[in-house]
Order: C-alpha cells, then sequence, then structure tokens
C-alpha cells in the first residue's frame, strides 16, 4: 500500500496539497481506477490527505457523482467517513455547499440548470449525514446552509435573470401563437355560405382536424403563458431553482412545443381544404411559407429543451409514482360505497355481529 502514502508516488496538485494516487482518480472521475484500487486495499478509503479531507470531501468537492455513490455503496463503516472534518472545520455539507473554482461542468448549461445542480448535491449530501451535522458550524462559524447561500449568491442572480428572461421570451411566442390561432378561428379556409353561415367544407374530414388543431394550439399557447407567468412572479428563492422553477420552465416549454405542432398541423389541415376547393396557389404559397419560421423555433429551441432532460425525467419519474399508486390502490367507486352502506342498513345484525 505505499502507492497509496504521501511520500511515494505522491504528487502536488495546484492547490499545492498533497494528493495520493487514489485523490488524483477520484480528481479526474476515473471511476474504474477507483473501484480497482477499493477493491485492492479497502483501507485506503480512510485515507486523507494534508488538508484533513477524505475520499468523500474530495469527490464532493469535484463533484463526482459516480464515485461518491461507489463509496456510498460500499460495505465500509461509513460513520466516520461522513462524520469527518477538514482542518477548517468543514463537514461534508459544506463541501457540497461550496463551489470549487477549477470545477467545469461536463455540460454546458443555463446558470438556472447550473445552480439546480448544486442544489441537487447539497440536498443528495444532507441525506446521508448525521442530523447533528446539519447545523454544524466550520472554524468561520458558518452553517452549511449560510456558506451555499454565500457562495452561490451570484450565480443565483445570474439564474434568475436568465430563467426570467427565458420566460418572458416564451410568453411572447406563447401570445403570439394564442393570437394567430383566435384568428384563425374566425377565417374559415373555404368560406361559408352566404345564406346560412354554415361552413362550407363542415362535412370534410380536414376540417375537424383543423378545428381541433386550432383549439388545442390556443388551450395550450395560454397554459404555456400561464407557468411562464407563474415563473416571472416567483420570489426565485434558493429552494425554487431545485424542483419549482425548472419543472414550470419544462412543462411551459412542454405545451409551447404542442401549440406550436397544433398550429402546423391547422395549417396543414387549411392547405389540404384550400387544394380540395380549388382555391388560388398564391394563398396556399403563403400558407406553404409559414411553416418555415415554425420549424426554425422548434430547432431553436429544442437545445434547451435537451438541457432540461434531468427535469423531464423527474416530472415522469413523478407521474410514474402517482399512476403505479392509483393501480396499485383504487378508489373504491361511489356507487360500491353507497350499495356497502345499503346493505349494511338493511342487515343491521351482520354489521353487529362483525
Amino acid at each position: 500500500m505505499s502507492f497509496l502514502g504521501q511520500e511515494e508516488g505522491a504528487a502536488k496538485t495546484s492547490e499545492g496539497a498533497t494528493k495520493s494516487p487514489l485523490f488524483f482518480a477520484t480528481i479526474s472521475g476515473c471511476v474504474q481506477i477507483v473501484k480497482e484500487i477499493l477493491d485492492l486495499y479497502p483501507q485506503a478509503v480512510v485515507h486523507i490527505d494534508d488538508k484533513g479531507r477524505n475520499i468523500l470531501h474530495v469527490a464532493i468537492k469535484y463533484r463526482q457523482l459516480d464515485i461518491f455513490e461507489l463509496v456510498m455503496k460500499m460495505k465500509l463503516p461509513k460513520n466516520w467517513l461522513v462524520g469527518k472534518l477538514d482542518e477548517g472545520g468543514n463537514s461534508m455539507l459544506h463541501t457540497a455547499g461550496k463551489r470549487n473554482k477549477d470545477y467545469v461542468p461536463e455540460k454546458m448549461q443555463g446558470p438556472a440548470l447550473e445552480l439546480q445542480e448544486e442544489m441537487h448535491w447539497f440536498e443528495r449530501v444532507k441525506e446521508v449525514i448525521p442530523p447533528h451535522f446539519v447545523d454544524h458550524r466550520n472554524n468561520q462559524g458558518l452553517t452549511a446552509e449560510a456558506l451555499f447561500n454565500t457562495t452561490n449568491k451570484e450565480l443565483r442572480l445570474n439564474a434568475k435573470e436568465w430563467i426570467k428572461r427565458t420566460a418572458e421570451g416564451c410568453t411572447i411566442v406563447a401570445v403570439l401563437i394564442a393570437t394567430v390561432a383566435f384568428a384563425a378561428a374566425y377565417t374559415i379556409p373555404g368560406g361559408s355560405n352566404g345564406q346560412t353561415g354554415v361552413p362550407v367544407p363542415l362535412n370534410h374530414p380536414f376540417f375537424l382536424v383543423f378545428t381541433g388543431g386550432d383549439i388545442l394550439t390556443i388551450s395550450s399557447a395560454l397554459t404555456s403563458v400561464v407557468l411562464f407567468l407563474a415563473i416571472t412572479a416567483s420570489p426565485f428563492r434558493f429552494v425554487d431553482f431545485s424542483h419549482s422553477l425548472t419543472n414550470n420552465l419544462a412543462i411551459g416549454l412542454t405545451f409551447l412545443f404542442v401549440s406550436v405542432s397544433m398550429m402546423m398541423t391547422a395549417f396543414a389541415a387549411t392547405i389540404t381544404l384550400m387544394i380540395h376547393n380549388g382555391e388560388g396557389w398564391t394563398k396556399v404559397i403563403l400558407y406553404t411559407t409559414s411553416f418555415i419560421p415554425v420549424g426554425l423555433f422548434a430547432l431553436s429551441y429544442f437545445p434547451l429543451c435537451r438541457s432540461l432532460s434531468k427535469t423531464y425525467k423527474h416530472l415522469l419519474k413523478n407521474a410514474w409514482e402517482v399512476v403505479s399508486r392509483s393501480l396499485y390502490f383504487p378508489v373504491l367507486p361511489r356507487e360500491n360505497k353507497e350499495s356497502n352502506r345499503t346493505s349494511n342498513s338493511l342487515n343491521p345484525q351482520r354489521t353487529s355481529s362483525v
């Protein structure tokens, strides 16, 4: 185990602290190397650097979630690991609350999503530490939460501006889509009967597609507007960035994409009805060119939706839990309840015997 010591095989990092190969692998995120070292030398997990930090401190500092989970799943006495304080009196939760200046996220994302990731790290570490360490103060007299708020103060301001600007831009687009869809509802493709006012293509299948697409466009666009307005009216606390704001943004973008898709469907149905009714090709070309900005909008907002993939997974997981609970614990229909009450009232002896 000499290669794990500080004297042999050790080196200096940019911080000037001596690191063992185990810590170098942890900083670099080499999960396989860390696993092999701990499999061969399980006692290496208690190794500390010259600042009093163990492997969990280092994994948290450099945001190496896979290594953190690997160590937590090992069959080792973790009370010493999770309760270890470094030379500054910082617990694991303090380490999670302090951002490393040298850390660069693997995926470049918006400030709000970056703050959400920091919040999730803080919450994950908070789950594994002893309860009395939550209010522990380091040598500077700061609790982990106070250190987190101080360290991420600037990031919170940037996240606030980013998500407000994004929500306001999406609100403008959603309102424009709702306005166009509302106007299209009174502009019937193919015209209407001058005497009765009934739409000429009323019995055409694509007229139903146009009507349904237009209704879904308006409802989806207005729903997204409500969600985006909820973002702009938020107090933007740290806890809001954990799930609330990003959930509203993800759901709002989903409804916005639905409204765009339904608007494209309504336009396609309109073109079909115009061609069927012998309308001029000028109108057909105008409606066809309307697909171009809609498609560009979808392509431009696709990277934002992809960066919200974790939020979508969280929403789908919660939705699946709700569905599974409703399937495993079905609610007794009211008719059955009333019939049971009636049968019990008609058979008082049976009720009393039970």
